[in-house]
């Protein structure tokens, strides 16, 4: 498996593995309503977008298929003084989970982050996504609890901090 920079023509494999990612992680979780309307073009739409503004890496087979990818920098929401970085995004085709991949595709986040002084991160994570349990893995610690609205349906999403991500790498 090959990790590396996201360039603009990733955005077709990056918006594939993006909605068919979350048909999978967030069935039974998201309402289908939420699920059913998401659209291939507008996640392309999305990566070409934000490609251009780095911290986009993707995961590809030997024959060059995009199976993962991630998306990370600076937090945004300015709400967690303590967390500079952040985890935007990470996704992975069923298939290829569990075998290392998400470890492999946060590193390269982590080192852009440092190469900016950036030591900590954070990353929110639905509260019934399993995947919760790989940022726990990674060192995350609960720091707070929001509540999300898709289409009408509450949820919970978990905010996990990372109080020093060069252990990571």
């Amino acid at each position: 498996m090959k990790i590396r920079k996201a360039v603009l023509a990733d955005a077709v494999g990056i918006a594939k593995v993006h909605v068919d990612s979350w048909k999978t992680t967030y069935a039974n979780i998201v309402p289908d309503e939420y699920l059913n309307k998401l659209s291939y073009e507008s996640r392309e739409q999305l990566w070409q977008d934000n490609i251009p503004n780095g911290g986009v890496y993707v995961a590809e087979t030997k024959e060059g298929k995009i199976v993962g990818f991630s998306s990370g920098g600076k937090e945004r929401t300015g709400k967690y003084h303590d967390y500079a970085g952040e985890l935007y995004a990470i996704y992975i085709l069923k298939e290829y989970q569990g075998n290392g991949l998400g470890k492999s595709l946060v590193k390269p986040i982590i080192a852009e982050l440092l190469q900016q002084n950036i030591s900590t991160m954070l990353v929110l994570v639905l509260e019934e996504n399993s995947s919760r349990f790989f940022y726990e893995a990674l060192g995350g610690k609960k720091i707070d609890t929001i509540e999300v609205n898709f289409t009408g349906e509450k949820l919970i999403e978990l905010v996990y901090g990372l109080e020093d991500i060069r252990n990571i790498l």
